[in-house]
């Protein structure tokens, strides 16, 4: 399973990448806002640092919700760097977008699907990825593992190309459940990534052989 951070702070991404297991970067309108980047030119500079920092795919969100205009705005996107993957929502001018892009060379992540449906649908299109996101899913009282291991059984099936890109992600737990339902990437905070090197028996042990280690 490949990961990719999900954020826009190049501190964060840097700091990922120096772990040495990060594959790309994901982002979105809010997480730009966080970072207080505004303004066209701003964003499309700041997504050409986030590419000058990482060797891997990153999602960079057109920001309209017309055909025309998204394809406008991911043709821009698309030629900042050869690693960029147009984020696209799942809607009908979303998909319609995805399928223009697809036959042009342009890959592409479908962003907030919440059902197998929309997967399929995405996948139909030629996404590249699709992001499934499972913290929102799970506050909907339904199980958004559920929903990975699902598309992945009708991708399974299918035959589809598209990559599963399970993101909204919580938590360490969500990232170790994505793997085992069969996600292909997992996007997430750094604090979740970090999240994963933690466990009170590590920190026990250490401290032992520390100890230890001060008699020899």
């Amino acid at each position: 399973m490949k990961f990719f951070i999900d954020t826009a702070n190049l501190a964060h991404i840097k700091e990922a990448n120096d772990l040495g297991i990060l594959d790309g970067v994901t982002t979105n309108p809010s997480l730009m806002a966080k970072e207080g980047i505004k303004g066209e030119e701003n964003i499309l500079k700041h997504y050409a640092d986030i590419c000058a920092l990482v060797d891997g795919d990153v999602s960079a969100e057109v920001l309209s919700t017309d055909f025309k205009t998204m394809v406008e705005e991911g043709k821009k996107l698309a030629a900042i760097h050869k690693n960029i993957v147009v984020k696209v929502p799942m809607i009908k001018d979303g998909i319609k977008a995805i399928k223009w892009f697809t036959d042009n060379g342009i890959r592409t992540n479908c962003t907030l699907v919440f059902s197998a449906g929309q997967a399929i649908l995405a996948a139909k299109a030629g996404a590249s990825y699709v992001s499934p996101f499972i913290g929102r899913v799970d506050d909907s009282n339904w199980d958004g593992i559920l929903l990975i291991e699902q598309i992945n059984h009708i991708y399974s099936i299918q035959g589809f190309d598209t990559q599963i890109l399970a993101a909204s992600i919580r938590n360490a737990l969500h990232i170790v459940r994505s793997a085992e339902a069969g996600a292909h990437v997992c996007t997430c905070p750094l604090d979740s990534i970090l999240g994963l090197l933690k466990h009170p028996l590590t920190d026990i042990g250490l401290a032992k052989f520390l100890e230890d280690a001060k008699k020899m």
